[in-house]
């Protein structure tokens, strides 16, 4: 295994079990600059929230005192927006606002289910309050809807929400459209510089979240569910006036990626072009990674959340049958013809083996890819602007 995924296999990264450490070494200086998972948000906001983790020495994410220290320091920018708000001025509010949703976001990481009924779900439904009523100063705003799931079977929820964003001149000139599929631990609101790219460029933006995620209505534990998912979400496009359905592209990011890459094979004649922004295939589900993946990159224990996105109670037995029942490689998915598709990520990739992205560039004269040397998941920051200029080539 190890000459499949290379030397990150066996790597331990020192954060694991300690917040303090995290923050010291890594999430302290993502805060500063305002880069995944902090951005929109602010160091003055998180300082003293993690001063009061670790002199709490509470370490684990997935637990309510560690959701509940953030509610404080969210609540006050929520009070200081209102006040704003009091004074006429909407701009320093929605600021105020934007940078509460982001103290939320952090709050409820790792992962949010759709089932879930916690300290967590809170979290996210204030998350998602506050950063709408942010957004709804911009222009053009951000608005939440509520799709119907036509195309649901099974254990597949009746609705779609997804949070859209349409240049005001779409309404007399159709546009192109890029529909974002989030990731494991990134929902809705949290692809704000992505909207204001995407606008910039006169094109609108639909997000919307992966099966076993946040808001999903498909089921997580059937492979098929993503295709009925995307066929309701295309099916609502079409109906949208403002759309031009011949330059419908995807961007899918994280564990989005993975969806990405089957879009493009299973939908190939509805999209233009698909990114899969750090996307596993294959070995990132192989049972030997999956049991070294805990000491890997990701801030947080991530095999209890994958199980759970994937539609398994037991972190076992999804480390064991996952990959025959999901891998884009097993199900045969990869051997079909697919529509354009890029392929960004980071060499040093130790959440999603970077051999993955090999296992998808060894057949099929229509995928791209680019790999940046010396970065981790996603490539930040060098893998955003290929994306932008191969969107603008594809739309």
């Amino acid at each position: 295994m190890s000459s499949i995924v290379g030397d990150e296999l066996d790597t331990v990264h020192p954060q694991k079990g300690s917040l303090q450490v995290l923050w010291e070494t890594k999430w302290r200086i993502a805060c500063e600059n305002s880069v995944y998972p902090f951005h929109d948000g602010k160091l003055q906001d998180f300082e003293p929230i993690f001063a009061r983790l670790i002199a709490d020495n509470i370490n684990d994410a997935y637990s309510d005192a560690y959701t509940q220290t953030f509610f404080p320091f969210a609540e006050s920018l929520e009070q200081q927006a209102s006040a704003a708000l009091n004074n006429g001025d909407n701009e320093t509010a929605s600021d105020l606002l934007l940078r509460a949703a982001v103290v939320y976001r952090i709050s409820r990481f790792p992962y949010v289910g759709p089932e879930e009924t916690g300290v967590k779900r809170v979290a996210f439904e204030r998350q998602k309050k506050v950063y709408l009523v942010a957004t709804s100063f911009w222009e053009p705003a951000i608005k939440g809807i509520v799709i119907p799931h036509i195309y649901r079977a099974g254990r597949d929820g009746s609705h779609i929400p997804v949070y859209i964003r349409i240049p005001d001149a779409a309404s007399h000139n159709p546009v192109p459209c890029v529909l974002i599929m989030t990731g494991l631990d990134s929902y809705r609101p949290d692809n704000s510089q992505r909207t204001h790219e995407i606008i910039a460029r006169g094109w609108g933006v639909v997000i919307c979240e992966i099966p076993g995620t946040a808001d999903s209505p498909a089921d997580p534990a059937d492979p098929k569910s993503p295709d009925r998912l995307w066929n309701s979400v295309v099916e609502y496009l079409a109906y949208r006036p403002e759309f031009d359905m011949s330059k419908i592209a995807v961007w899918g990011l994280r564990a989005g990626g993975f969806y990405a890459v089957r879009a493009a094979h299973r939908h190939r004649a509805r999209f233009a072009g698909c990114i899969a922004h750090g996307p596993g295939s294959h070995h990132f589900l192989d049972p030997q990674w999956l049991l070294k993946v805990e000491e890997h990159g990701y801030p947080f224990p991530i095999l209890r959340a994958w199980a759970k996105k994937f539609g398994f109670n037991n972190p076992a037995e999804f480390r064991i049958k996952v990959q025959r029942k999901f891998c884009l490689l097993t199900t045969g998915i990869l051997g079909r013809p697919c529509t354009r598709l890029l392929l960004l990520n980071g060499i040093d990739d130790s959440v999603v083996p970077n051999k993955d992205g090999d296992t998808l560039c060894k057949d099929g004269s229509r995928r791209e890819g680019r790999s940046c040397p010396e970065l981790r998941h996603m490539g930040y920051p060098k893998s955003v602007a290929p994306a932008y200029k191969w969107l603008e080539d594809v739309l």
